[in-house]
C-alpha cells in the first residue's frame, strides 16, 4: 500500500494583497495541499474570504495588523485563533505564531515537528538537531521586500520549499 503524499501550504503577512492572496490560492490548489496555514496579517475580512476558494481545510492565527478580528472571526467561524496556535495534521505537531519574539525559549524546550511563524517578512527555512522545521514563509503580499512568497511542507519528503509567486 502507497501512502499518500499530504502537503502544507504556509502563508503569512499578505496584508489585503489581493492579487497575491489569489496567486497563492491558486498556487496551493494545483500543488493540492491538504492543509493551508496563514500565519497573520491577513489584514482586512474582505481579503480573507479569498482563502474561501482553496481545495484544502485552512487555519488562520491573528497577527499584529488583524485589527478586524470580530470581522474575521465572522468571516472563519472556528478558523481564525489566537497564537500560539497548536495543531496536529498527519502525525505531525504544529505551532503557529506570528511574531517569532518567543522563538528562541520554544526551540529549547520542542516537542514540535515544526513551528511556523511570520511578522519580519523574511522567508526563512531552519532545522533544528532535534529534525524540528522552524518556518517563515516570508510576505505572501510582498509590500516590503518587493517579493511575494509561500511555503510547502512535503510531508511524505519531509522537505520544505519556499516559492515565489508571480501575479
Amino acid at each position: 500500500m502507497t501512502e499518500c503524499a499530504q502537503k502544507i501550504g504556509i502563508m503569512s503577512d499578505s496584508h489585503d494583497n489581493l492579487p497575491a492572496i489569489r496567486a497563492a490560492v491558486d498556487f496551493f490548489n494545483i500543488q493540492q495541499v491538504d492543509l493551508v496555514i496563514h500565519a497573520g496579517d491577513l489584514v482586512a475580512p474582505f481579503t480573507a474570504r479569498e482563502l474561501k476558494k482553496l481545495r484544502s481545510p485552512y487555519e488562520i492565527v491573528l497577527g499584529n495588523n488583524d485589527g478586524e478580528i470580530l470581522g474575521l472571526h465572522h468571516v472563519y467561524a472556528g478558523k481564525v485563533h489566537l497564537p500560539p496556535f497548536k495543531i496536529r495534521f498527519a502525525n505531525k505537531n504544529i505551532l503557529v505564531l506570528h511574531d517569532a519574539g518567543i522563538l528562541s525559549e520554544i526551540k529549547q524546550q520542542t516537542s514540535y515537528d515544526m513551528i511556523i511563524y511570520g511578522h519580519d517578512h523574511q522567508s526563512a527555512v531552519d532545522r533544528l538537531p532535534d529534525g524540528t522545521w522552524i518556518v517563515n514563509p516570508g510576505e505572501c503580499g510582498g509590500w516590503l521586500y518587493g517579493e511575494s512568497t509561500i511555503a510547502i511542507y512535503d510531508i511524505q519528503q519531509d522537505q520544505v520549499t519556499i516559492h515565489k509567486l508571480e501575479y
